[in-house]
């Protein structure tokens, strides 16, 4: 819902109705994680996808339908399905599509909802998509960490367990249906409840403010991360020179990085690269990284030579192996990289091949999946 809450606030606003369609579940190769929306506009537009265009002319018109009827339909498309290649769903994949009637009656925390996401604080949205109680299907409840439900899901064993996992969700940043018996038991099923988790943008610390971390930054931007440019000389860390970064830090890498760790800043959803390749700046640094409990990715730029000995320098700080083990270095997959831009893409790939468990090789030489379980 993230990536079409702008067009779908604005008509919410304006008092229309909406049939939004929300992917939660996926099996197999399904192009679209679950979350991914697509809005049926009152004016007869489609803004946002479920598929990358494999059914969204179905759920277009089963949208118009739920419109009408006020009635919320939870549909799965699949290749097992006699209309897979009417629909267009010929990737193999499968998934759950929940078609509902958004308007100020159906969803009227929307505002509230739409105000903690542009604000950064982490909200998440539990709706019942299926349940033997057909009544109770589209019951909906707002979880905020440190506060009680917004409403109930049906009983309190429901609501508990709800609470409990959406909060878990939030932590790691992901959305998910989660499966409970009819009145919440833990090891039941028949009742499915879809958890939007809206956390803030994970973290991209970037150190050292040199050309590639400019390219480094506009990557991270545009991947969705919070990207913070730093770096102890103020003649280079300019908002001026990185504009597709967030924030721009003049501090010491080693020290920004633990007081942000102090803080609670750093989580397992961070990614760090270190850019410098100057041993006064990146060994330091490096040292607070490689010793943080949960940290999603750590890279280092420079020459392979640079790589021997700042692995040196920092096992005569005192890293263990495990801990050196988790240091990406030389940062980046083999792309035969050149430019900032070129290196930056690599640094990209391989952010994203260790958050989903990638190989980096071409999928043309490789059997199986192509997408990867979170």
């Amino acid at each position: 819902m993230r990536e079409v809450l702008p067009e779908l606030l604005a008509w919410w606003r304006r008092g229309e109705s909406v049939g939004m369609g929300t992917v939660v579940a996926t099996f197999r190769s399904a192009p679209r994680p679950p979350g991914a929306s697509m809005l049926v506009g009152p004016d007869g537009s489609a803004v946002g996808s479920v598929s990358g265009g494999c059914v969204e002319g179905a759920v277009f018109e089963l949208g118009q339908e739920v419109v009408e009827s006020g009635t919320p339909v939870l549909q799965r498309y699949g290749v097992s399905d006699e209309s897979a290649f009417e629909v267009g769903l010929t990737c193999g994949g499968i998934l759950d599509v929940y078609v509902e009637k958004v308007s100020l009656e159906t969803f009227p925390e929307l505002g509230e909802i739409a105000d903690d996401v542009q604000a950064g604080r982490p909200v998440a949205v539990a709706t019942v998509v299926a349940h033997p109680d057909s009544s109770r299907i589209g019951r909906r409840a707002i979880i905020r960490p440190g506060a009680p439900l917004s409403a109930s899901l049906g009983s309190e064993r429901i609501d508990d367990a709800v609470r409990d996992d959406a909060l878990g969700l939030l932590a790691h940043g992901s959305s998910a249906t989660l499966e409970y018996g009819p009145d919440g038991e833990r090891r039941g099923e028949g009742q499915r409840v879809f958890v939007w988790a809206f956390a803030p943008k994970p973290r991209m610390l970037v150190f050292g403010a040199i050309d590639f971390a400019a390219a480094v930054a506009r990557v991270g931007s545009f991947l969705g991360y919070q990207v913070t440019v730093c770096d102890a000389r103020p003649v280079f860390a300019t908002a001026t020179r990185f504009p597709e970064a967030d924030e721009v830090v003049v501090a010491w890498p080693h020290k920004y990085l633990a007081a942000e760790a102090a803080e609670g800043r750093v989580d397992g959803r961070t990614v760090i690269c270190v850019l410098t390749h100057d041993p006064k700046f990146d060994v330091p640094v490096l040292e607070v990284a490689l010793r943080l409990p949960s940290v999603g990715y750590i890279g280092a730029m420079g020459s392979r030579r640079t790589h021997e000995d700042r692995f040196d320098r920092l096992r005569d700080a005192g890293l263990t192996p495990e801990e050196l083990q988790r240091l990406s270095s030389p940062i980046g997959l083999d792309l035969g990289a050149r430019t900032p831009e070129e290196t930056a893409v690599s640094i990209a790939a391989e952010i994203i091949a260790r958050r989903w468990g990638g190989t980096g090789r071409p999928l043309l030489n490789e059997t199986g999946r192509i997408h990867h379980d979170d």
